[in-house]
């Protein structure tokens, strides 16, 4: 799949339209998630890793001060609701105002 067709292409983009970070990073995890039963396939096959289907999310933007984690995984998960719908099995979020304690 072209990098410009990419979920992650197009996750980035909406993230930086919404959200203004100042610093974002996507890392796709679907490799990490080989040999997993995913329910949604129907016949419970067995996930090879490969695709666009787990992603962990960084974000600093502030647009998120003032606003609490709940609020802020809400309104990314909101943004990204095409991919969760479409293809994307999970987000691990990490997102933060500036000058927050990060985990990174």
């Amino acid at each position: 799949m072209s990098i410009h067709n990419s979920k992650q292409s197009s996750m980035e983009a909406k993230l930086h339209a919404a959200f203004a970070p100042e610093k974002l990073e996507i890392i796709n995890e679907s490799h990490l998630h080989a040999g997993h039963h995913h329910e949604d396939r129907g016949n419970h096959e067995v996930y090879d890793g490969t695709g666009e289907t787990h992603f962990r999310i960084r974000i600093i933007s502030a647009r998120f001060e003032g606003l609490s984690r709940i609020a802020r995984h809400r309104a990314i998960n909101d943004l990204l609701k095409d991919e969760l719908n479409n293809g994307v099995h999970a987000l691990a979020l990490e997102p933060s105002a500036p000058g927050e304690v990060t985990r990174r």
